[in-house]
C-alpha cells in the first residue's frame, strides 16, 4: 500500500456526503479557494483508509437514505477503518440524530446551520499554512 505523501496530506478537502442539489450548489460557493469538496455517497469511492485520512472532515446529509445510509458510513469510519476525522451532520429527524452521535458522529446542525458554521469550518481546519 503507497503511503500519502505530505503533500497530498497538506491539500485541503473535505467529504461531502449529499444528492441534494441545492446544498450541493451552496456548498461549493461557500467554499473558499484552495479548499475541495469530495462529493461522495460511498466512502470505498474514496479508497482505502489512509485515502480517508486525506480528507479534513466530512460532513454527511441525514437526510439521504436514498443514496446512502448514515449509520453505515458512521460504523465504517469508525469502528473498520478507526478514523476520527471530525463528522459534521446536518438535516435529519431525532432518532438518527440520537443514532449517529451514539456511533460517534460529532456535530448535529439543520441545513441553514450547516451553511452558516461551514466558513468556521474551513477557518478552524486550514492549518498546514
Amino acid at each position: 500500500m503507497a503511503e500519502p505523501t505530505i503533500e497530498a496530506r497538506m491539500q485541503r478537502r473535505y467529504i461531502l456526503m449529499t444528492t441534494d442539489q441545492d446544498m450541493l450548489a451552496r456548498f461549493r460557493a461557500l467554499t473558499p479557494e484552495g479548499w475541495t469538496a469530495v462529493v461522495v455517497t460511498d466512502l470505498e469511492d474514496l479508497g482505502a483508509w489512509n485515502e480517508v485520512l486525506l480528507h479534513r472532515f466530512l460532513v454527511m446529509d441525514l437526510d439521504e437514505f436514498d443514496a446512502f445510509d448514515p449509520l453505515d458510513v458512521i460504523r465504517i469510519l469508525r469502528r473498520e477503518h478507526q478514523i476520527n476525522i471530525p463528522v459534521f451532520c446536518f438535516g435529519g429527524d431525532e432518532d438518527i440524530q440520537d443514532e449517529m452521535r451514539l456511533a460517534r458522529a460529532d456535530r448535529f446542525f439543520s441545513r441553514e446551520e450547516m451553511l452558516e458554521m461551514l466558513p468556521r469550518f474551513f477557518e478552524q481546519y486550514r492549518w498546514g499554512e
